[in-house]
C-alpha cells in the first residue's frame, strides 16, 4: 500500500471510531432527553427568549377558532388582508345570525406568532358581538391585550383590518340580498 492510501484508511478508521462513539453516546441518552431535544429542534413553538408575552405564546400554541366558513353563504363575511413588508396574510371570517349578532368566527393566518395570536384573539372578541360592536375593536386594544412590542404592532393592525374587511364583505352581501328582494317586488 502506498503511504497516502494508508493515511486514508487510518483516517477512515478514526472517523468510524468517532461515529461509533457518537452513536453510543446517543443510545445512552434517555428517551425523555431525546424527546426534549427533538421537540426543541423540530417543534413549532415560539422561543420565549425572544420576549414574546405569555398571552402571545398561548394563542400561538393553542390558537382558537382556526378554520374556514362557507364563503358563499350570505350570512358569512370574509376578510383577506396582508402586509407586504413582512409577508403576513390573514383570512378572517364571521358568521352573523338574523339578529345581526356574530355567532361564529374562524381564521387562517400565514405569519409570525404575533400575527397568529392577533387573529386568534380577534376571533374570540368578535363572537357574541353585534356587527357595530365588532367595528369598534381597535388594533390598540388587541396590542395591549397581547402586550405586543412596537415592532409587532403591524400584526394587531392586520387583525383590525381583517375584522373590518369581513364585516364589509358581510354588509355587501346583505345589500345585494336587499337589492334582489326589491327587484323581485
Amino acid at each position: 500500500m502506498s503511504v497516502s492510501l494508508l493515511q486514508e484508511v487510518s483516517s477512515v478508521k478514526r472517523t468510524s471510531a468517532s461515529f461509533q462513539q457518537l452513536n453510543m453516546a446517543m443510545l445512552s441518552l434517555s428517551r425523555s432527553s431525546l424527546l426534549l431535544f427533538s421537540k426543541r429542534l423540530f417543534g413549532p413553538q415560539l422561543n420565549v427568549l425572544c420576549s414574546y408575552h405569555e398571552k402571545v405564546v398561548d394563542h400561538y400554541e393553542n390558537p382558537r377558532n382556526v378554520g374556514t366558513l362557507d364563503k358563499n353563504s350570505r350570512n358569512v363575511g370574509t376578510g383577506l388582508v396582508g402586509a407586504p413588508a413582512c409577508g403576513d396574510v390573514m383570512k378572517l371570517q364571521i358568521e352573523v345570525d338574523e339578529n345581526g349578532k356574530i355567532v361564529d368566527a374562524k381564521f387562517k393566518t400565514f405569519g409570525c406568532g404575533s400575527a397568529i395570536a392577533s387573529s386568534s384573539l380577534a376571533t374570540e372578541w368578535v363572537k357574541g358581538k353585534s356587527v357595530d360592536e365588532a367595528l369598534r375593536i381597535k388594533n390598540t386594544d388587541i396590542a395591549k391585550e397581547l402586550c405586543l412590542p412596537p415592532v409587532k404592532l403591524h400584526c394587531s393592525m392586520l387583525a383590525e383590518d381583517a375584522i373590518k374587511a369581513a364585516l364589509s364583505d358581510y354588509r355587501l352581501k346583505q345589500d345585494k340580498k336587499e337589492d334582489r328582494v326589491k327587484a323581485s317586488n
